[in-house]
């Protein structure tokens, strides 16, 4: 089941407990980064650009349904 990216007038809801908070989510990318390696060889992202990314999966991090995540109005959002 694929699940939509929320917008400004929806977020996640999971319709098994009713959480609107906590959900591990797992994408795809592909990006282009410029990394810069201080003195010591710690890398640092300085620059991100993201290519393509996907959505995957949306798992509730209460009860840990994955299939029965849906969008909802936010409150007070504007249609």
């Amino acid at each position: 089941m694929t699940v939509p990216e929320p917008t400004a007038q929806t977020r996640w809801r999971c319709t098994l407990c009713g959480n609107l908070t906590r959900f591990d989510v797992m994408r795809s990318s592909r990006v282009v980064e410029y990394v810069h390696l201080d003195l010591a060889g710690e890398p640092t992202v300085e620059e991100r650009e993201v290519l393509r990314e996907s959505l995957e999966s949306v798992r509730c991090r209460w009860c840990d349904a994955v299939d029965r995540v849906e969008l909802v109005d936010r409150p007070g959002a504007q249609v």
